[in-house]
């Protein structure tokens, strides 16, 4: 091996392992996709296993809960991957010199979230029908008050996220996907919070989006819409919707008095 270099080699190997160590988001993601995975199918597994008979009528729930489910995830990036747009384009500080004020931004950020996530999921729940012969708006006004749950704890996550990011820089970006994503094995996508191991079922209860995914089976199968759940829904939603916004602008604050602001970039 003509030419090669062991100690330049090593430098390149040494450079990232520092960046890793430096960097504690990079090195949960790592380790995060394969306990996501293992975690997520054996769950579904394990409610297959016991509940034979309900396969009958899976495809229908399935199939709406992956739709809603993509609701959550795209109103999350699309709130956060727009901030982080702003970082990529070294536009913050330009941003900020105008009258813009960071609780303007957080109702911008808000606003093109809907959009981008109106545009992510209406081609594809047209599509279940002739593919699938799912037709989600069977969920009729229900699908409405799953919508917007869904948008609002989106969004929740995504201001978290995008504090982070001025706070740690663009090493915490991979948050954008992971964040929103630590959160599927135990919020009842695909099977209902019972699957769960017992210790595991409160934190679950915890999560808005868990009482959405159980009002929409409650829909689908039983033909009722459970007021307890939606009501549960709000309620946490706007408890971390308001911490997710407390967090943002703590985050904008320190950044503004670091100097941060400026710093961020690519």
């Amino acid at each position: 091996m003509r030419g090669l270099l062991w100690k330049r080699i090593w430098a390149m190997v040494l450079r990232h392992t520092y960046l890793l160590r430096s960097s504690w988001p990079r090195v949960l993601e790592l380790a995060y996709w394969p306990t996501f995975q293992l975690l997520l199918w054996g769950f579904i597994t394990t409610f297959f296993l016991q509940h034979s008979s309900w396969l009958a009528q899976a495809a229908g729930a399935l199939i709406s809960a992956v739709l809603l489910w993509d609701v959550l995830f795209r109103s999350n990036l699309g709130l956060s991957l727009t901030f982080v747009e702003e970082i990529w384009a070294r536009n913050l500080g330009q941003l900020f010199i105008s009258p813009l004020r960071p609780t303007e931004m957080i109702a911008a950020l808000m606003i093109i979230s809907f959009v981008r996530t109106i545009i992510s999921v209406t081609p594809a729940a047209f599509l279940a029908l002739p593919f699938f012969d799912v037709w989600v708006f069977d969920l009729g006004i229900a699908l409405v008050a799953f919508f917007f749950n869904l948008m609002v704890m989106g969004w929740a996550v995504g201001l978290v996220v995008s504090g982070l990011i001025l706070r740690f820089g663009l090493g915490a970006e991979s948050l954008c996907w992971l964040a929103i994503f630590l959160i599927a094995p135990i919020t009842g996508i695909y099977y209902p919070v019972k699957v769960l191991p017992d210790w595991l079922e409160p934190f679950a209860w915890i999560l808005p989006s868990t009482y959405i995914f159980e009002g929409m089976r409650a829909v689908l199968f039983n033909k009722i819409f459970n007021w307890n759940l939606f009501f549960g829904a709000v309620g946490f939603n706007l408890v971390y919707l308001f911490i997710g916004i407390g967090i943002f602008l703590r985050m904008f604050h320190l950044a503004r008095v670091q100097g941060k602001l400026l710093q961020q970039g690519e």
